[in-house]
């Protein structure tokens, strides 16, 4: 098993997606990229943490590669847009891979070639690739928590 780290805005909507992705065994969202230990979602809103809202999942490398978790990443969300994805601003929101291993940077980065090569993208990518560091799990509250609402915003 291995593992994988990426913020694209509000972690909620990120988590469902990603926990979507057959091979993908286990997700969880938390915070990651700041200065603050332990912090709270109150704290991460703030914008005086540093820290991005990410999801950080567990994936089979035989059934899924992490090639393809950056296709599905890169799909998900606006990477031009700093430190926001659609009405969501703050640092918080930026786009951010966090890599665990050397390949994982070396694939990111080669992704990041690649789509501003294609011209994917009216404006420059500026998603954030930098080693993993401590990952905090945010508040049960926040985990999974698109699938606890049910169809008419009540939580099951």
């Amino acid at each position: 098993m291995a593992l994988a780290t990426f913020a694209a805005g509000c972690f909620w909507g990120v988590e469902q997606r990603f926990s979507e992705v057959p091979g993908v065994l286990s997700t969880e969202v938390g915070y990651t990229g700041g200065t603050t230990a332990h912090p709270t979602y109150e704290q991460v809103c703030s914008h005086t943490t540093g820290h991005a809202e990410a999801v950080r999942l567990e994936y089979d490398p035989d059934q899924v590669t992490y090639e393809r978790l950056l296709e599905v990443f890169f799909a998900m969300h606006d990477p031009t847009t700093p430190d926001r994805q659609g009405p969501d601003v703050g640092s918080q929101y930026r786009s951010a891979v966090f890599y665990h291993s050397a390949e994982q940077e070396r694939a990111a980065r080669d992704a990041v070639a690649r789509l501003g090569a294609e011209l994917r993208y009216k404006a420059p990518i500026v998603t954030e690739i930098t080693p993993a560091p401590q990952f905090w799990r945010a508040e049960e509250y926040h985990q999974r928590y698109l699938t606890k609402r049910g169809r008419w915003g009540c939580v099951i």
